[in-house]
């Protein structure tokens, strides 16, 4: 009875409906497509898309995608970096950017990063205005993170510590700004930690009851959560510890279960997920799994239940040709919540050299979609889920 039993369930599993999306262009002259984000410009109740583009910082109207300009021009080098959010409740998001990007220059301020505050017009639609910050050289990601009820921080990664060179030297300082009610005024800012090198990226990450920052760099992950007034570590001092990492992002594999997906190493061709299997449901507690060893330059990353499996799958895009001369996307969807098998499905291949990604439902139909900025393809793109 029971190998019947198994049987069926492997039979349910074998059966599991797999995503289907389709494709529409918003965008074909994108210079490099550097950052995404995903969030209500306008106030209309949809979410649209915000874009970090070589000199331009845009964003684009939900329904009719036009294209308008935030800022532009800011600093002598490319922009890099956006975050976009609601902070105070009024159903607009606020937006910071991160420019200046030069990663060689990592001692002169003047020459390297730069982070801004954009005060929004009455009409969203025209020119923002820039409010400088303070920043720390080769400033390369940044997200709003919440880190009390009413209270969000903006957090902003540079890439190197001061004075780097090769990735060694001071640590990256990893910085927190609080917003003051009038934004024209000195922002208080916190490090966060400044232990890590190769800072490539971070993951922001609502557990349902507290948000958690997870960053990725050169020596591995860490994570941290607010309490008693600061920005603290989480889960002990390492997440993982030994491991090189580019991109990372945190979901679920369903019953309360973390899972960790990541691109390794900077930059790199192998996709994993990290998945608890000692019956603690604890990330630092997980076994590392393989699920792609062949991207070229890994370069965009999410986790997210594209068709109501109640466990997330990894969607990865990379950005230079692969060993079959293509760039792309790709879904992968676990066989069961251990990942102990999966299916590797294409999204788009060849025609999106993917430098980042976002995931959000743009059109209101419960089903998460896929947003695609490319870098030597040029293009931004919407992949709208279709499944049934």
């Amino acid at each position: 009875m029971s190998e019947l039993l198994l049987g069926f369930t492997l039979l349910l599993y074998t059966h599991q409906p797999y995503p289907s999306f389709e494709q529409q262009l918003i965008d074909d002259q994108i210079s490099i497509g550097y950052g995404l984000a995903i969030g209500d410009v306008d106030g209309d109740g949809r979410p649209d898309i915000l874009l970090a583009d070589k000199k331009q910082f845009a964003w684009y109207r939900n329904g009719d995608w036009k294209k308008f300009i935030l800022a532009e021009n800011l600093t002598e080098h490319d922009n890099v970096c956006i975050a976009a959010r609601d902070i105070d409740g009024d159903g607009q998001v606020e937006v910071a950017v991160g420019a200046q990007w030069n990663p060689e220059e990592t001692t002169d301020t003047t020459r390297s990063g730069s982070v801004h505050y954009l005060i929004r017009p009455a009409d969203p639609t025209q020119r923002w205005t820039p409010v400088k910050l303070h920043h720390e050289p080769t400033v390369h990601r940044m997200r709003w993170a919440k880190a009390a009820e009413g209270k969000y921080h903006l957090v902003v990664l540079p890439l190197h510590g001061r004075g780097n060179k090769d990735g060694e030297g001071k640590g990256a300082k990893v910085i927190a700004y609080e917003k003051p009610d009038d934004p024209h005024r000195p922002w208080p800012y916190w490090v966060i930690d400044e232990s890590m090198h190769l800072t490539h990226n971070l993951d922001v990450h609502d557990d349902g009851q507290n948000e958690y920052i997870y960053i990725a760099g050169k020596e591995g992950v860490k994570a941290y959560s607010f309490s008693k007034g600061k920005w603290q570590t989480h889960g002990g001092r390492w997440l993982i510890k030994g491991d090189g990492f580019s991109e990372v992002h945190v979901g679920s594999a369903g019953n309360n279960t973390p899972v960790l997906a990541a691109i390794e190493p900077l930059h790199g061709q192998t996709l994993t997920i990290y998945v608890p299997r000692t019956g603690v449901p604890k990330i630092n507690r997980a076994e590392r799994v393989v699920l792609d060893d062949a991207l070229n330059e890994g370069h965009a990353l999410a986790v997210a239940d594209f068709n109501g499996l109640g466990r997330d799958q990894v969607v990865a895009g990379w950005r230079n040709p692969n060993g079959s001369g293509h760039v792309g996307i790709k879904l992968y969807v676990p066989f069961n919540a251990l990942w102990e098998a999966w299916t590797t499905l294409a999204v788009d291949i060849g025609d999106m050299a993917c430098e980042d990604l976002a995931v959000a439902d743009l059109d209101g139909d419960g089903k998460l979609d896929i947003i695609a900025a490319g870098r030597a393809t040029h293009n931004l793109k919407i992949y709208w889920n279709r499944s049934e």
